[in-house]
């Protein structure tokens, strides 16, 4: 290389090295000007404002209704946390004090408690918040970001997602199914509920915590579904987790218009568990491959011939696989296609809800009883719900309205007969 090149690019990475620093020095000086800017503005703004209101600084006026009272630290929200400013303050001649009407609008904005919900839901703790923050010019007093305060806005942001959640009216949903399913937390288990509409959209309806899967808190959970608008009259697939007590709640509170089915993964869950290890496998594969025929009755006699096999040496297990078999082919025989069969199947759709609820809720270390899970799960759902898309296979939902609509038809057309009897 010549020398003259040489010069040159050294030169070039010299002029380098000096504009990287220059860079994030002027955007660190635009970006304190900004922001001193702004603020200067707020207390011109307000200052000209009560110059409207009281006139002139020292001009004498008998006609003066409202008087100029000095200052007030005070405080508006700026970038995740509270910035102080000093607050012009008027009073009328009657010693009542008057808000200047900017002051009133920016006051009442407060996007702190949004914010550290975002922060929170992103993975960052409440120890780390302020220096997740943008810094602001030295000059500027701030507060708010401690852990306390932190953590303080964000159980009110949660208690408000979860009041949001739980009083969600649901008159206007025209629901074709309903899943159930229990997570446990800790002590705890949160029943969740899940619609999925004519459209093929999902919508989180509701939680329930309880100490267990009992029929109590599943009624509870639909009672109060039904209270919020939910329309028990008309059929409906319900999907459970295949727990006696969500299907006992479910027959009580919607009767014969509920067309139960129990979910796969659980039912596989369920039996395999009976079995050992080296079992596991083999028998999870042949369930899977029965359920896979997409035939209600080859499927029916795959599944008794594997619990007639297994229930010399594991009767637990053939048991488990009997018991509510019927009900994990409900769906099977709605003859609807392969994909929307795949997704009504199983509760997985709330499986994928609670592994987002885990995920945002990875840093608690210690859940301070229900009503903390409870809102976590809350706001985690309702982050979910962000991204939620159509079921697969949404297009042949026509398919199972046309089927949930001759349920009630036949149940229509029994009603009269049931009445005679019981008139006899």
């Amino acid at each position: 290389m010549k020398k003259t090149d040489k010069r040159t690019a050294g030169a070039q990475s010299s002029q380098m090295q000096l504009r990287l620093p220059l860079r994030d020095l002027v955007r660190e000086t635009l970006f304190d000007t900004v922001i001193v800017a702004g603020v200067g503005l707020v207390r011109e703004v307000l200052e000209e404002e009560r110059t409207a209101l009281c006139g002139p600084r020292y001009r004498h006026d008998p006609q003066r209704q409202v008087l100029r009272a000095g200052s007030l630290s005070s405080s508006l929200s700026l970038g995740g946390r509270r910035v102080e400013i000093g607050r012009p303050r008027v009073r009328g001649i009657d010693g009542h004090e008057l808000v200047l009407p900017s002051w009133r609008v920016w006051s009442a904005r407060d996007p702190l408690q949004q914010r550290a919900m975002e922060q929170m839901l992103v993975g960052v703790s409440t120890r780390r918040y302020a220096r997740s923050l943008e810094p602001l010019p030295s000059e500027l007093a701030v507060h708010g970001v401690s852990k306390s305060a932190v953590s303080e806005r964000f159980v009110v942001g949660t208690e408000r997602k979860l009041g949001e959640l739980m009083r969600r009216d649901l008159s206007g949903l025209r629901l074709v199914a309903l899943m159930i399913d229990g997570v446990h937390f800790s002590d705890h288990v949160v029943l969740a509920a899940v619609g999925i509409d004519t459209a093929g959209e999902k919508h989180p309806l509701g939680l329930r915590e309880g100490a267990t899967e009992n029929a109590a808190v599943c009624r509870a959970l639909l009672a109060d579904l039904i209270e919020r608008g939910l329309n028990p009259n008309q059929a409906m697939l319900v999907v459970i987790d295949g727990a006696k007590a969500l299907r006992k709640a479910v027959l009580e509170v919607f009767g014969g218009r509920a067309l139960v089915h129990r979910c796969h993964q659980h039912k596989k869950r369920n039996v395999t568990e009976a079995l050992p290890e080296r079992m596991r496998t083999p028998v999870r594969s042949a369930m899977s491959q029965a359920y896979a025929t997409h035939d209600p009755k080859r499927a029916r006699r795959l599944l008794e011939n594997l619990a007639r096999r297994l229930e010399s040496h594991y009767p637990g297990a053939a048991a488990s696989l009997r018991e509510g078999l019927e009900e994990t082919l409900t769906v099977m025989r709605l003859g609807l296609p392969e994909n929307l069969e795949r997704v009504l199947s199983s509760t997985n759709l709330i499986e994928n809800l609670f592994s987002r609820v885990r995920e945002v809720s990875r840093r608690v270390k210690r859940r301070q009883g229900g009503a903390m899970i409870l809102r976590w799960t809350a706001a985690g759902v309702l982050e979910a719900q962000h991204h939620f898309r159509k079921v697969a296979g949404y297009r042949a939902i026509p398919k199972l309205i046309t089927a949930l609509r001759a349920h009630d038809a036949i149940l229509d057309r029994q009603r009269p007969v049931d009445n005679r009897k019981q008139a006899a």
